[in-house]
């Protein structure tokens, strides 16, 4: 039986709330135990007495404020939802008690008594998800470097890499979708190149425009342009002997890349408008979302450039492509996040927990935190509520039956033989490319696993994250099943 603490100075409003909740019924057909109270004293008396598992508190009471008492109750009830009454209708008010931590803030008179029951009813089943979400025993992350987490054996390959590269001084280049933390990785290789603190000196190469970055990167003398009134450092001399993390290099333009060019040949720079040449001490780590091959290709980056860059090249696999980090990695964020917000919510059902690792998560770490972070903000308690996240997109839902689908809609497989095709926007991306052949050649081998890597020229380990990361469930056929005429990758070279 649940225990109701009904706060209220309104003795006949007191009254009919008793009588209307000793009559209701739970979810599952448990009935009320109801207390009373009509001071803020009282409230705090009978809920040491006989602790509740729901507190409906009135806003203004006789001795002390409502809101006074919100944490004195949290510390008798413990995980008990507070449900905040007031016939005041003011936007302060509302704010403070749902800051205050009240589960929900309703308004004198109350509506239709069945709208009080689904906030009753609700508030209870979040208590009881909270409880059964802590009963949930988290594996801590047995294999963590700084504030990069994930056991899967890509990362675990990918902090070795890291740990190789920390020795040397060698130039690295880091690629990887928009969101999979290739600052964080850099940090990482910075950190562990020196046990003495030096400069770690980051810019965007997107977010400044050509005219600035010059400047950015190498200074300036005093009078070198209209509003250079004193001298400027840039980030190479700035850096030292440290790190300078030149992000997003993809998107430089073609006069700054040969003059970058010319200092990684030279280990030289001079500042924009000077004569003096000072030597570059600090170690380059670069940063691209972009395919810098097939911008050397199409002519928008400088193949020369690329040859230095590339000295040492670290791939952040996308998020999608590691699922089974995804858990300790809402559990890292979560603290994170609820020190930022001042929150505690820190219980996560496994329901919620198998949810998030089905989102495409398309905005990789980045996009997962932003939901987190909505979530946490939103969450009534100390529990990670599924209402508050994303949905799962219809069309990217798992299980799909490769035999069915043989194309992306909207596109012309007129590409795929080598025929004309009279409208671009017909033609595929890479990646639904990549996703058609894959689906092909599985329909074509039956869904045999094997014959299908012959097909495609890549490994099993290969196939397998490509099956999950777009979500083909093959269906597996009779073995004398003949194949397509489609040619295998090698076959093609």
């Amino acid at each position: 039986m649940e225990t109701l603490l009904l706060v209220d100075d309104d003795l006949s409003l007191l009254e009919s709330l008793k009588m209307h909740f000793e009559d209701a019924e739970l979810e599952g057909g448990a009935a009320f135990n109801v207390i009373t109270a009509t001071t803020a004293a009282g409230a705090l008396k009978a809920a040491q007495e006989s602790p509740p598992s729901l507190v409906i508190l009135d806003m203004m009471l006789p001795d002390r404020s409502g809101l006074d008492i919100i944490d004195p109750l949290k510390a008798i009830c413990g995980d008990a939802p507070i449900l905040i009454v007031t016939a005041h209708h003011d936007m302060e008010t509302t704010i403070r008690a749902m800051k205050a931590g009240a589960f929900d803030y309703i308004h004198k008179p109350f509506p239709d008594p069945a709208a009080l029951d689904l906030v009753v009813n609700r508030a209870l089943s979040v208590r009881q998800l909270s409880r059964r979400a802590a009963s949930v025993a988290v594996d801590t992350p047995s294999f963590r470097l700084g504030d990069i987490v994930g056991t899967s054996p890509m990362m675990q390959e990918l902090v070795k890499e890291i740990g190789k590269v920390a020795g040397s001084r060698a130039t690295v280049l880091i690629t990887g979708e928009s969101g999979t933390g290739k600052e964080l990785v850099a940090r990482v290789i910075h950190n562990y190149s020196s046990d003495e603190p030096r400069p770690f000196v980051g810019i965007n190469c997107s977010a400044i425009v050509d005219s600035l970055l010059e400047s950015e990167l190498f200074g300036h003398e005093k009078g070198a342009f209209t509003g250079a009134a004193t001298l400027k450092p840039g980030k190479f001399e700035l850096a030292e002997d440290g790190t300078v993390f030149l992000d997003e290099i993809g998107d430089m333009s073609l006069m700054l890349q040969a003059k970058l060019l010319r200092v990684l040949q030279e280990r030289e720079f001079e500042r924009v408008g000077g004569v003096k040449r000072i030597r570059l001490r600090a170690r380059i780590i670069a940063a691209t979302h972009r395919d810098l091959r097939h911008e050397v290709e199409a002519g928008r980056f400088r193949e020369d450039l690329y040859q230095r860059l590339k000295v040492i090249t670290l791939s952040i696999p996308p998020l999608r492509e590691r699922r089974e980090d995804i858990p300790p990695l809402v559990h890292h964020l979560l603290a994170r996040i609820n020190e930022k917000v001042h929150k505690r919510v820190t219980r996560v059902p496994p329901e919620v927990l198998e949810h998030l690792c089905k989102l495409p998560w398309r905005g990789n770490i980045r996009e997962l935190e932003n939901v987190l972070t909505r979530a946490v903000v939103l969450a009534p308690g100390e529990v990670l509520l599924a209402e508050n996240l994303p949905r799962l997109e219809s069309e990217h839902a798992p299980g799909r039956d490769a035999e069915t689908e043989r194309g992306a809609p909207g596109h012309s497989m007129q590409w795929l033989y080598g025929g004309a095709v009279d409208d671009p926007s017909r033609i595929p991306t890479l990646d639904e490319a990549e996703r058609i052949l894959i689906i092909r050649a599985l329909s074509a081998t039956g869904g045999h696993k094997g014959k299908t890597c012959q097909i495609l020229g890549i490994s099993r380990p290969t196939l397998e994250r490509k099956l999950q990361k777009y979500d083909i469930t093959p269906r597996v056929a009779p073995a004398e099943a003949e194949l397509v005429p489609v040619r295998s990758n090698r076959e093609q070279s």
